[in-house]
């Protein structure tokens, strides 16, 4: 009776039972039926669009300096990641960092629009204008306090706003978790939605108007998607922050280091594990009228109170006799960190896509530039080729949720249709097969060129550029396939107090693999240089592509992204999902 009284309490005036663990935006208890669902997820997915336009917009007006900046903006999503799990909700985090985005474009457009606040326009070339001099200090300074300010804003936004959607959905249920993976495939969709207008009609704008005009498109997308973030508080529901992941990992592994240096014996260790383990389902109780379970899907029983065969030595981080209260850990926290360590192996093995991705923006765009661009009687500009593979991923993404899921569902009679490994692993596989393609098309650019007596002729070759279309298209899949299905993995397979970070994973892949290439390419024209002074002996230097050797630097990345594959399988092999739905 008591309890039944408590329900009826829960679920009447107040309008509905409780989220527990949530609260919405006032900071009062989030409810069921009022609070979470794909209506308050809809308004993330169009903040995204209107977010990664400003991102990308502002991000073609800095050439010289965006792969920094965007790097940079990426692994600060990390930090987002973390202040989202230990001190904030999520919808704090976006905020606050929107206005710092926001702070940030408004410094650089005005100083776009402020001739004073720059250095004189010039021509190098023509010696009968202003002499070109280098930004002075304080001219400098305010760039940069604005692109620093607007890395911030991106980076908080990245590390909050993936997880504030994907913690609408009630993952206790089939349907709730269903719902939350089409919202990864949709982020992704809007992601390159914001994508394909910056890099078309803002650069139109751009080149048409002005270059000014981009940071000024930029300030209002970001200012507008405060309001629209804002019309969904009364939807949201927020988890609750539960302090610091670091600090539980951080207290584990010492804890562990300690205990293994200062145990003689294990009587202690392990004190308070119960001799019958309990453990509990993260299904709920089926309700009435609640669909079953997808044949071929079990309710996962995760032991409370006994600690796993995997990493052993963290075991001993569980002591009942710690020699400080600060070194005090529960089993959770030990389990908690061990499921880090599992993701972190998948993490890393993402790294080597990203570092194919950046090819797009570089060496694809220089072979495009080199080929015959004219489309009819329109000439391509061989930078918009970028615009391939966001159109491949908006194409995909529902063709992906509406019709190949539901299909393999079907098949495999598992609720995920295709786990989330499999996912990332096709995306793996894309990107080897583009470097190959990216190989032989580079070969036939260079047989057409000999062929054709061009080789050092800077005239367009008589080969159409559709044929660099095909690794855009391949690598493009293969972002769709890696991001969503990063996102989503380290999203529900991290602890609930680490998600955020853990799914800010994904943006930091990104931006090391941007990074990496760079070192990869410095590596590759160090090692094939003959001589000190001969840079045209470097596979990679130079400024003839006809003279490069990048057929050999596509086949490396596919030998790498293979061994790399290799590796990425032997880890996904041994992971077992502790999620629900998520069976290998």
């Amino acid at each position: 009776m008591e309890i039944e009284k408590q329900l009826v309490q829960q679920s009447g005036d107040d309008g509905g039972e409780k989220w527990e663990g949530y609260v919405d935006w006032k900071g009062q208890p989030a409810r069921r039926g009022r609070h979470g669902g794909f209506l308050s997820a809809s308004f993330v997915l169009v903040v995204e669009v209107m977010e990664n336009m400003a991102f990308l917009a502002n991000a073609s007006n800095l050439v010289m300096y965006v792969s920094n900046f965007m790097g940079t903006a990426f692994l600060l999503a990390l930090v987002g990641g973390f202040l989202s799990d230990a001190f904030f909700t999520t919808y704090q985090v976006y905020l606050t960092s929107a206005a710092i985005e926001f702070l940030g474009l408004i410094v650089l457009t005005v100083q776009a629009y402020k001739p004073s606040l720059q250095p004189p326009q010039c021509n190098p070339t023509d010696h009968n204008t202003t002499t070109c001099r280098e930004p002075n200090t304080a001219e400098a300074a305010m760039l940069y306090i604005g692109l620093y300010l607007v890395a911030a804003g991106v980076g908080g936004i990245k590390g909050s706003l993936p997880t504030h959607g994907a913690e609408q959905f009630d993952e206790s249920t089939q349907e709730g978790r269903i719902k939350r993976s089409t919202f990864f495939n949709y982020f992704v969709f809007c992601l390159s939605a914001g994508g394909l207008i910056a890099t078309t009609f803002v650069v139109w704008v751009e080149d048409n108007k002005g270059w000014k005009w981009g940071f000024l498109i930029s300030t209002i997308s970001i200012l507008l998607s405060v309001p629209v973030f804002l019309g969904g508080s009364p939807f949201y529901r927020n988890r609750i922050p539960s302090g610091s992941p670091l600090t539980t990992i951080s207290k584990v592994l010492l804890a562990a280091a300690v205990n293994s240096c200062t145990s003689k014996n294990t009587s202690n260790a392990v004190a308070n594990m119960a001799a019958s383990p309990q453990s509990y389902s993260i299904q709920t109780p089926k309700e009435e009228g609640e669909d079953e379970p997808i044949k071929g899907q079990e309710r996962i029983q995760i032991p409370l109170e006994t600690l796993t065969g995997s990493f052993k030595p963290l075991n001993n981080a569980v002591n009942s006799n710690p020699i400080s209260p600060s070194l005090q850990c529960t089993i959770k926290e030990v389990e908690e960190v061990k499921i880090v360590l599992k993701i972190f192996p998948i993490f890393a093995s993402t790294i080597l896509l990203n570092c194919c991705l950046a090819q797009l923006s570089t060496f694809s765009v220089e072979q495009a530039a080199s080929m015959d661009t004219n489309l009819g009687s329109l000439k391509v500009p061989p930078a918009s080729l970028p615009v391939f593979p966001i159109v491949i991923i908006m194409v995909l993404a529902p063709i992906y949720d509406h019709i190949i899921i539901p299909f393999a569902r079907n098949i495999t009679k598992r609720e995920t249709g295709v786990s989330h490994l499999q996912r990332i692993g096709a995306g793996l596989v894309l990107s080897v097969v583009a470097m190959a393609v990216a190989a032989l098309v580079e070969v036939k650019r260079k047989q057409v060129a000999i062929h054709q007596g061009m080789v050092d002729s800077t005239s367009p070759l008589p080969v159409t550029f559709f044929w660099i279309a095909i690794q855009y298209a391949l690598l493009g899949s293969a972002d769709l396939f890696c991001l969503a299905g990063m996102l989503e993995f380290f999203f529900t397979e991290a602890p609930s107090s680490m998600r955020s970070l853990a799914t800010s994973l994904s943006w930091a892949s990104l931006a090391i693999g941007y990074y990496l290439s760079s070192v990869i390419v410095s590596i590759v024209n160090a090692a094939t240089r003959r001589g000190h002074d001969d840079h045209s002996k470097a596979w990679l230097s130079g400024k003839n592509l006809n003279r490069y050797h990048l057929e050999r630097f596509y086949w490396l990345l596919c030998v790498l992204g293979a061994v790399n594959f290799l590796n990425y399988l032997f880890w996904a092999c041994r992971y077992k999902y502790r999620s629900t739905g998520s069976i290998r």
